[in-house]
This record gives C-alpha cells, structure tokens and sequence, in this order.
C-alpha cells in the first residue's frame, strides 16, 4: 500500500485510494483535460474537489502542491522509478499520462513533437485568449465602455479558430486519425467559449466548421462525458 502521508495535501485532502493517481480539480476547461485523459487511458484514478469558492487553493495544503495556487494537480504515487511524483501545470500533466501509459501521443519522434506543439498552441494561445473573452463577455467586463480590450480578444480568437479551421481540413484529428493530448487540451476551451461563455456569436463560430466537427466528435466520447462532469461538484 502506497504511503502519501509526506505529502501535506493528504491532510486536507485524504486518500480513500492511495495506490490511485489522486486528482485535485474543478471541472473547468483547464480541469477537465486531466480527468478526461485519465478516462481515455483507463488509469485507477482518486478525484478531489478543489472548491474556488472556499479559497481551497490558496491553503497551505494545496499550495505545497502546487505553489502557483492553480488545478489542476496530482499526486501519483506509482511515479518514476516506482517513486512519488507530485505534478501541476495541465500540459506537464497531459505529457506525463501520455508518457505513463503509451497512449493519446504518438510513438514516433516526429509525431510526438508534432503533438506537443499543438499543446503548447493551447497553452499559449487558445487558453488564455478564450478566457480574456470569457472575461469581458459574460463577467465584469461588459461594464466597460471602452471595448477595444473585449474586441482585441475576440479578433484574436478568431485568429486562433481559423488556425485550427485550416489544420482540421481533411483531418479527423488535429493529428490526423490519431486523438491525442492535444485534442483533449483545445476542446475543452472551445467548448467552453461557445458554451458557459456564451460568446458563439461574437467569435462567428458558425463560420468554422471544421471546428464544429471536431467539437462534436469529441464530446461524443464516452470518456470525454464522463471526464466534464470530474470531480462531481458540491
């Protein structure tokens, strides 16, 4: 039986499970990569709700975590060379199921390159912009006259969906046939804009419809449904 008990957020956080991955999420769109791809690659996983509304991730446990106060987090106790890794930052996490598993990246070096620029696309660019507009579309943004900020995001997530437009022509996959990370990194956000944000219309969505393809192929999954809904909320 794995012994967690070094690792603080086990105080707040105790594991039922502890020879499971133990997951510390929200379902957000950043939250939600990590439950799906350990869905997707069938790993005995334990979630546990980091709850935003109680401040859980500004507590002492949380934070020995993960310092920079952000979830998604885990804690997998069959790391390498059979030790204990604590991990955060949602692509680190992405790359290291994929790497443990053999699955959703491609074994060839170029195709495995190939995979984590396209995570990296997400990282940098549709994550943060989607947000932005997320932001000044349905929270305290709108209150502002001046909507040169709002517009500056918009223009630039259209930018982003017209890339992934381009790239997904013929494509079943951002890979190609292959699903991999990179999928289980973009979807989510996108989902997100034209859903919880609300913001479809302001993007032009309907115009991308490779996009919408894809979206829909990948909220089909099963383990795509099931991973959106990981950890259940309070």
């Amino acid at each position: 039986m794995a012994n967690l008990s070094a690792f603080p957020i086990t105080g707040k956080w105790p594991a039922q499970h502890p020879e499971r991955i133990q997951l510390y999420s929200l379902p957000t769109p950043n939250g939600v990569k990590v439950s799906i791809a350990l869905e997707e690659t069938g790993l005995a996983y334990e979630p546990h709700l980091v709850s935003f509304e109680t401040n859980d991730q500004m507590s002492p446990e949380f934070l020995s975590l993960n310092p920079n106060n952000k979830i998604p987090a885990i804690l997998d106790p069959n790391g390498p060379d059979g030790k204990p890794l604590a991990l955060f930052e949602s692509g680190a996490i992405l790359l290291y199921i994929a790497d443990k598993t053999g699955q959703l990246i491609p074994r060839d070096a170029a195709g495995r390159y190939e995979t984590i620029q396209w995570l990296m696309f997400q990282m940098g660019g549709v994550g943060p912009m989607f947000g932005q507009v997320g932001f000044f579309h349905k929270f305290a943004g709108k209150e502002y006259e001046d909507k040169r900020p709002r517009d500056r995001y918009i223009n630039e997530s259209k930018r982003l969906l017209g890339v992934l437009e381009q790239r997904l022509e013929g494509r079943q996959w951002l890979m190609g046939d292959t699903y991999t990370i990179a999928d289980i990194a973009i979807f989510p956000w996108i989902r997100n804009l034209v859903g919880f944000y609300g913001a479809g219309d302001l993007v032009e969505f309907s115009k991308f419809t490779n996009v919408q393809r894809v979206l829909d192929a990948f909220v089909a999954r099963p383990a795509v449904a099931k991973g959106l809904e990981i950890p259940k909320r309070g």
